[in-house]
């Protein structure tokens, strides 16, 4: 018995040494990293490649896709002149503006909502044909509203902001752990305290996975709501130069939109991992 628990000791001894980098110029130089963001790169890069060299060897015209190099240049030369800068702030503005004032209605409501089982199955049926109208065309009723001003922008964004936060939050607040519940109601806790102390951890995840697809939305209906009766704004921008010809131009406005919704993402990602760190925990064990 002591010799097959030797010999099984070192057998994983001599794996485990011969697994071991050999030393070398990149021994010092944790690798994982980098073979992970080239990994993710990758995709990018054979799309940025395929966009330049199509154009440049005339298999699509030029006039409607302009090499990458051409776009770049029109956005360095947007940004020399500050004039994207007008129109990122303002639509930075009005995105995080309905956002915030959207999940501010939406969280607190979904909690309601999926706590009293009666009301969320009364107002269920409103709510799916709220979420299933489309946005865009319900656009003209806010324009006819509100006017054409900020007021039936931000109404729009909020909108189109509400339902993804909503309907997480509903669906995580039902589908917290019964055993918790009945835990907490053991110790002869208060409703308001298995509210916010078990219920509203517990839903967390999905409540931050209804708050990304709600930024998301958010940066999508902006794009329309600043085509139509707007002087200023990333999709006011892309939607005068699209008017006037100006191709890479039109094509830089939107990469810039691409960028703000994929950073606004990224921090999404990195506020939920730090919020639910726990979840991992748990996972890993």
């Amino acid at each position: 018995m002591i010799e097959y628990v030797v010999s099984n000791f070192r057998r994983a001894y001599r794996a485990k040494w011969e697994a071991k980098p050999k030393p070398g110029c990149f021994s010092g130089i944790p690798l994982a990293p980098v073979v992970n963001i080239l990994e993710k790169a990758m995709g990018i890069v054979l799309v940025v490649l395929i966009w330049e060299l199509t154009p440049r060897l005339e298999l699509i015209d030029p006039f409607l896709l302009p090499p990458f190099s051409e776009v770049i240049q029109s956005l360095f030369n947007l940004v020399m002149t500050g004039e994207i800068f007008k129109h990122f702030s303002i639509s930075i503005t009005r995105s995080a503006a309905g956002f915030f004032i959207g999940i501010g209605i939406a969280i607190p409501l979904g909690i309601f909502m999926g706590w009293y089982s009666k009301l969320e199955e009364v107002v269920d049926p409103l709510v799916q044909a709220c979420r299933n109208s489309s946005v865009l065309a319900l656009y003209p009723v806010f324009l006819l509203l509100f006017g054409i001003g900020e007021v039936s922008k931000m109404a729009i964004i909020i909108w189109g902001t509400i339902w993804p936060s909503l309907l997480n939050t509903i669906s995580g607040v039902k589908n917290t752990d019964p055993l918790l519940i009945k835990a907490a109601r053991s110790m002869g806790v208060s409703k308001l305290t298995l509210l916010y102390k078990v219920i509203a951890p517990a839903a967390l995840p999905s409540i931050l996975t209804g708050v990304r697809l709600s930024a998301a939305s958010s940066i999508l209906v902006l794009v329309a709501a600043e085509m139509i009766g707007a002087n200023a704004g990333l999709g006011f921008m892309i939607f005068y130069f699209e008017e006037r010809y100006a191709v890479p131009e039109m094509y830089a406005g939107i990469i810039t939109m691409s960028l703000f919704g994929v950073t606004v993402n990224y921090l999404l990602v990195a506020l939920e991992k730090r919020l639910t760190g726990w979840k991992e925990k748990v996972a890993n064990e």
